[in-house]
């Protein structure tokens, strides 16, 4: 008789799961169904921007398959999300028609820069099919290719992180430029439609907010499967110990390449998905800045917890978004405050601290129980 194979999740943690979807998913409906007047009502900005925070819990949940289990530092993995939005963007931004400033079937700003016709790395992004591939394909490509020659040298720790970041910021730079078809320093903006519907109503936004809650849960779920599966304990070990693994007849560098490969896949559709709702994409989203907040995310989650890093992508980014609107000079400042006092005091995140409480809570209760007479008898 076969041993049960351990359950995905705990039954706590599916019901945990499962209610915030539940309440996560009725919130676009109060906005339709209630008058803003109306107390129930949930306003479209809210809607908009927990959308946005559900794509960065996407590329946290990412950087956590790479970092958190794999051991792999990534400080580029703003590079995937903002290629995954670019793929998009160009799709959005041709489905805007003659609609624009300057009434051209070229977008404006490639009429001002005085393009006469699209690049043939934007040929065929009119489909949305073939949109959707390249927000694949693109980000995939680019990790195989650089995560081969990279893990093939054997390239690690400091030294890795320090070259995704180079990747990086060489990116916004050719990005920024005018010359190479992405529109410069401005990106993509003032979309009209997506797939024949408008982009503004309040219809279209429900829906690529649903659509984005199904994709947080899928990515869950998937990598909660594939971290509890061999192949996971694979993955840790080339984290915790990659020459004993070698040793023992594995080669780490084509695990290394799958996992990399695979959460730069993750972060081009968080952006890809985020791209509609913010309407903007320009090359700021590759600044490094950007994917050291990736990092933070995770870090004050709790690396190697999966919800940890959907809890810190939500609570910096909801910090972030109330302290630059009433004090913005000081975001800067918090940010890091944030990360140090996480290293120095919560080096297991929000996730490790609320298990610690439990343990503690559990223990108490253990002791309470024991000092009662049924308990000592028990016991005894």
């Amino acid at each position: 008789m076969n041993p049960q194979s351990p359950r995905l999740f705990s039954r706590s943690l599916w019901t945990g799961v499962l209610v915030c979807a539940v309440a996560l998913a009725l919130l676009p409906v109060l906005n339709l169904m209630f008058e803003p007047s109306h107390p129930l009502h949930v306003s479209s900005y809210f809607i908009s921007l927990l959308g946005k925070f559900m794509c960065y819990a996407i590329a946290a949940l990412a950087l956590d398959l790479v970092w958190g289990y794999t051991g792999i530092l990534s400080l580029g993995h703003g590079l995937f999300f903002a290629l995954g939005g670019y793929a998009h963007g160009m799709y959005l931004m041709r489905a805007i028609g003659r609609e624009g400033v300057y009434q051209s079937d070229l977008p404006d700003f490639m009429v001002f820069l005085d393009w006469k016709a699209y690049p043939w790395y934007w040929n065929f992004t009119d489909h949305f099919a073939w949109s959707m591939l390249l927000v694949v394909l693109v980000p995939g490509v680019l990790a195989f290719i650089f995560g081969f020659f990279a893990f093939r040298s054997r390239i690690k720790g400091v030294y890795f992180s320090i070259i995704t970041q180079a990747m990086t910021f060489a990116a916004m730079l050719l990005f920024f430029r005018n010359d190479t078809g992405f529109g410069g320093n401005n990106g993509f903006t003032d979309f009209k439609r997506i797939l024949g519907f408008s982009i503004t109503a309040p219809g279209t936004k429900a829906v690529l907010y649903l659509v984005t809650l199904l994709v947080l849960l899928g990515v869950l779920v998937m990598a909660r499967a594939l971290t509890r599966s061999k192949l996971g304990r694979v993955l840790t070990g080339v984290r915790d110990a990659e020459s004993r693994l070698m040793f023992v007849g594995y080669n780490p560098l084509w695990f290394k390449l799958f996992i990399w490969t695979l959460s730069a896949v993750l972060c081009g559709i968080a952006g890809a998905l985020y791209v509609p709702q913010v309407g903007i994409i320009n090359p700021g989203e590759m600044s490094p800045a950007n994917s050291i907040e990736m990092v933070i995310w995770v870090a004050t989650g709790g690396r190697g917890t999966l919800i940890g890093p959907i809890i810190g992508a939500v609570a910096v980014n909801g910090l972030k978004t109330w302290l630059t609107g009433a004090f913005p000079e000081v975001w800067l400042y918090a940010l890091g405050l944030v990360f140090v006092l996480v290293t120095l005091f919560l080096p297991q995140g929000l996730v490790g601290m609320a298990r610690q409480v439990m343990e503690r809570f559990g223990a108490l209760q253990a002791k309470k129980i024991a000092a009662t007479p049924t308990g000592a008898k028990e016991a005894a």
